[in-house]
């Protein structure tokens, strides 16, 4: 196993393989992981639609979804650039784009900053210098702070929650210029909601994540208590923070029942998981939190009392 890590290690900055173009552009696409990069461009839209304070402006929505994708892309492209050796020695990332050969490091380098900058830019001379700002704060804090602290200790899920909940301020800031209680409600639900869907991750890949080095809190404490408390703490915070919108004026009684629901079922398996930390029911509380956070923000989109006016 160490031989074939290290093998693998070895040419991370080699030639290309031979790809054809439509195989090239597609590990490059891989880069930019296309399934959180949904999930970013979901709550940046989210969070513009509730710093709308008039009227739908189309130009500015699409700047700050295509300068926050950008910023989400490179920033994932450089994550990647810079556990590039970590990714090589697990089975869940080995094939990644740099490690398996097929973007040499160097290039996937160049190719983060550019479309960071890219971004950054975007956001910052085609909506606001506040989207601007946050946008920075999201990258800095992923690249600077998340990413190197994994190998340090658990902290670096608490710390990576905070970029990992900017998308909505990004959104409302490009729409209102500003930020209310409002979007700190979106950024408090989308920051208490990592917690189980990030720690089912690490149970589910903990001999991984030991093997690589990354101390996430199912590495540090492989008992599971202190995971299984943090989830359950999560899981009920996220109650007041999700039927706050509810309170604020921001939503109507449809996402207040339908919030009610889906707390009750995303509780379920965090409890289930705490009380039986199987590989099968991580992976159920993991499918829980991939269904959870969409169905809820399209409830809260729908539920908003202006689209009635």
């Amino acid at each position: 196993m160490k031989a074939s890590a290290s093998s693998r290690a070895a040419y991370l900055d080699g030639p290309l393989e031979s790809l054809s173009t439509s195989q090239t552009l597609r590990q490059y696409f891989e880069l930019t992981k296309p399934r959180i990069e949904l999930l970013i461009i979901i709550s940046t839209a989210v969070g513009y639609c509730y710093g709308i304070a008039s009227h739908f402006n189309v130009a500015t929505f699409i700047n700050v979804l295509m300068g926050t994708a950008l910023m989400a892309a490179g920033s994932a492209t450089l994550n990647q650039w810079y556990e590039r050796d970590i990714d090589a020695q697990m089975k869940r990332t080995s094939m990644r784009p740099i490690p398996s050969g097929a973007i040499p490091a160097t290039h996937a380098l160049v190719f983060g900053l550019a479309v960071s900058i890219a971004g950054l830019l975007q956001l910052a001379f085609f909506v606001n210098t506040l989207a601007a700002f946050l946008g920075f704060l999201t990258l800095a804090g992923y690249l600077f702070a998340y990413t190197p602290l994994k190998r340090l200790g658990p902290i670096c899920t608490t710390v990576g929650a905070f970029p990992g909940a900017m998308p909505p301020l990004i959104g409302f800031a490009a729409a209102a210029g500003h930020l209310t209680p409002g979007a700190w409600v979106l950024f408090a639900i989308l920051f208490l909601w990592q917690f189980p869907h990030f720690h089912a991750i690490a149970w589910l890949y903990k001999e991984q994540y030991e093997q690589a080095g990354i101390k996430m809190l199912a590495v540090v404490k492989p008992n599971g208590n202190g995971l299984a408390a943090e989830i359950l703490l999560a899981l009920i915070l996220l109650v007041p923070a999700t039927l706050a919108p509810a309170f604020l004026g921001m939503a109507g009684k449809m996402y207040f029942v339908a919030a009610c629901i889906l707390n009750v079922g995303f509780l379920y398996f965090g409890l289930r998981m705490s009380r039986n930390r199987t590989r099968q029911r991580a992976r159920s509380l993991l499918l829980a939190s991939v269904l959870y956070l969409p169905a809820l923000f399209a409830f809260l989109v729908l539920s908003d009392p202006r689209l009635s006016l």
